[in-house]
């Protein structure tokens, strides 16, 4: 006696590439929902579990989510405008004004997302810092992951610095000038900094203002073409791929760690 029709979707989950993709049941009882869990890179890295204090808005002001949204815009809006500009000078600034000025649909709107984006991602990077010292989440087992969140702030800004040059105006040279003025003090790597001195051979200076923090930061002596061009590739494909790399792990120590933590 044949048993029951099965229906398109039973046969659908039976087909192998289906069983490619899903290594797993639909997650309707407790196995299938560890397995959804541990079988998703996604789903991994965040915890089982948390604790119920941890979840309340006014104990973390959800800064940590803000900031990681803030960063999905930036990607997103920053993926779209690559399309629109050329890292060189005959057309860089061309290229803003171009978007600013309608010319390109919903140009301007994507344009002054990534920007105010930008400069909302550095307040609720800070907050967030300010957040974990203040509920001592810094603390052991977590000082692991306090260091990687210094890392990520310290690459936060140095995301808000590469990206200011790239509208190519008067304010983005001169305030990437004097910024970049105070890698000449960099301790042993700056040739106007602590310890410079002591790097002599004989009569040559081992570091001076050719080859120094500052020359291999701008590509220079001066801000110029090649520092345009070095500040598009740091902005748009090195820097962002370190933030996604610790991110990763800052997720996952998350986890790792017992969650996110309660208050004290």
């Amino acid at each position: 006696m044949a048993g029951p029709k099965k229906s398109w979707f039973d046969e659908l989950t039976e087909t192998q590439l289906w069983k490619s993709v899903f290594r797993h049941g639909y997650p309707d009882n407790t196995r299938n929902r560890g397995l959804a869990v541990l079988s998703n890179v996604f789903l991994h890295l965040h915890p089982i579990r948390v604790r119920q204090s941890g979840l309340r808005v006014r104990y973390t002001w959800c800064m940590g989510g803000l900031t990681f949204f803030l960063f999905l815009v930036e990607v997103i809006t920053g993926i779209l405008l690559m399309f629109y500009y050329r890292p060189v000078p005959q057309y860089a600034h061309q290229d803003i004004e171009f978007l600013r000025e309608g010319d390109v649909a919903l140009g301007i709107v994507v344009r002054e997302m990534h920007r105010w984006g930008a400069h909302a991602m550095v307040i609720t990077v800070w907050l967030h810092m300010l957040r974990v010292f203040m509920t001592g989440s810094y603390k052991p087992p977590r000082e692991f992951n306090w260091n990687i969140g210094v890392i990520l702030l310290v690459l936060t800004l140095l995301l808000s610095f590469t990206g200011y040059l790239l509208p190519w105006d008067q304010l983005a040279m001169w305030a990437v000038t004097v910024g970049s003025n105070m890698a000449r003090a960099t301790p042993f790597l700056g040739h106007e900094g602590p310890g410079a001195s002591f790097l002599v051979l004989g009569d040559i200076h081992l570091i001076h203002a050719g080859d120094d923090a500052r020359f291999g930061l701008i590509a220079g002596t001066s801000v110029g073409p090649a520092a345009l061009l070095r500040f598009y590739v740091l902005h748009c494909v090195a820097i962002p791929f370190a933030a996604t790399i610790l991110m990763s792990v800052h997720f996952w120590r998350v986890r790792k760690d017992g969650g996110i933590s309660g208050p004290l």
